[in-house]
């Protein structure tokens, strides 16, 4: 086992279950309001639409565009792994992150990690000697949560939550957070990427990644900053060989899966670009879709849930039509 990996055993504490249990936000139960599920509500089935028809009823106008600077291409042996950034949730880490992917700083590094049902990290594997940051930032204050201003574009779930008062998608992202704390935040749903970090808040920088590659940690939500969601390729990432050391760390340097490089979109030429669009979540479609999926008409359900929990309201995501 590696210098790297007892470090990260010791100190990243997102994937012990020992040190998360003392890293609640409080543990003072009697003095917080418990966040309910509602209850599964009638619905006239006459207006229900298949999830076919609700992705059909999208046409062009309720599908976005992604922004080349706040996209980067992740190229792995196996195949490209497409995300988009989340400026609007926690600027000053992708910041530092464009500025690690336009130095190239993470060129010839590896996946030195896979966790099974939970995630798969990347980022340097030589404590020795560790590639420099450049111009980037070694530390970074976190940033788990927002401020939850009046015009924050927010489509709430009426389903509720177990984990926040409110949740719901903003910006195509995940997020949960309480108007009565005004503070909001991007939650740990399959696909999201976050900071690795030690046991300070702000040890982390975006020089080590991870990708959630198992069921909804959402446990981490306010204690790692995520930084935005993968949307194209999470299959290269999530197929990876287990690791066999603590924690799915590669326990050998030919276990690392190699990270061939990473660019942000706006640095491609636009005809080499993956031009990918996200269906808006702010529209009266993106909820019939979501009721698609509460109520599903399909023949083979026969007892539709008639709720959604937070991660299993996916975004929808096409390749852009070159006509």
């Amino acid at each position: 086992m590696t210098k790297l990996t007892n470090k990260l055993l010791s100190n990243i504490f997102f994937g012990s279950a020992v040190l998360l249990s003392g890293c609640q936000a409080s543990t003072d139960t009697e003095n917080q309001d418990t966040p309910t599920i509602t209850e599964v509500a009638e619905f006239d089935p006459s207006t229900i639409l298949t999830t076919g028809e609700a992705l059909k009823a999208a046409t062009d106008e309720y599908w976005r565009d992604l922004d080349p600077a706040n996209t980067i291409y992740m190229e792995l042996e196996s195949g490209t792994v497409v995300i988009e950034l989340a400026p609007q949730f926690a600027p000053n880490h992708v910041t530092n992150i464009k500025t690690l992917v336009r130095e190239n700083y993470f060129d010839d590094l590896f996946v030195i990690r896979s966790h099974d049902n939970y995630v798969a990290q990347w980022g340097d594997a030589d404590e020795d000697n560790p590639k420099s940051f450049g111009s980037a930032k070694a530390t970074l204050d976190p940033e788990w949560v927002r401020d939850w201003p009046d015009n924050l574009p927010f489509n709430e779930l009426k389903d509720g939550d177990i984990y926040q008062k409110q949740a719901g998608l903003s910006y195509g992202f995940p997020v949960a957070g309480d108007k009565n704390t005004n503070k909001i935040g991007m939650a740990h749903c399959y696909g999201m990427v976050g900071v690795g970090r030690g046991g300070e808040a702000n040890s982390g920088n975006g020089s080590s990644l991870y990708v959630v590659t198992g069921h909804a940690p959402r446990h981490l939500d306010r204690n790692v900053t995520l930084v935005g969601k993968v949307l194209l390729g999470v299959e290269h990432l999530s197929s990876l060989p287990r690791g066999t050391g603590p924690l799915g760390f590669y326990e050998t340097p030919e276990e690392y899966a190699p990270v061939k490089s990473i660019r942000l979109a706006s640095e491609v030429a636009p005809e080499d670009r993956i031009n990918l669009q996200v269906m808006r979540t702010d529209t009266t479609v993106y909820e019939d879709y979501l009721d698609a999926r509460r109520y599903r008409k399909e023949e083979w359900f026969l007892d539709p849930a008639g709720r959604l929990e937070l991660c299993n309201a996916p975004v929808p995501v096409r390749k852009k039509s070159t006509e």
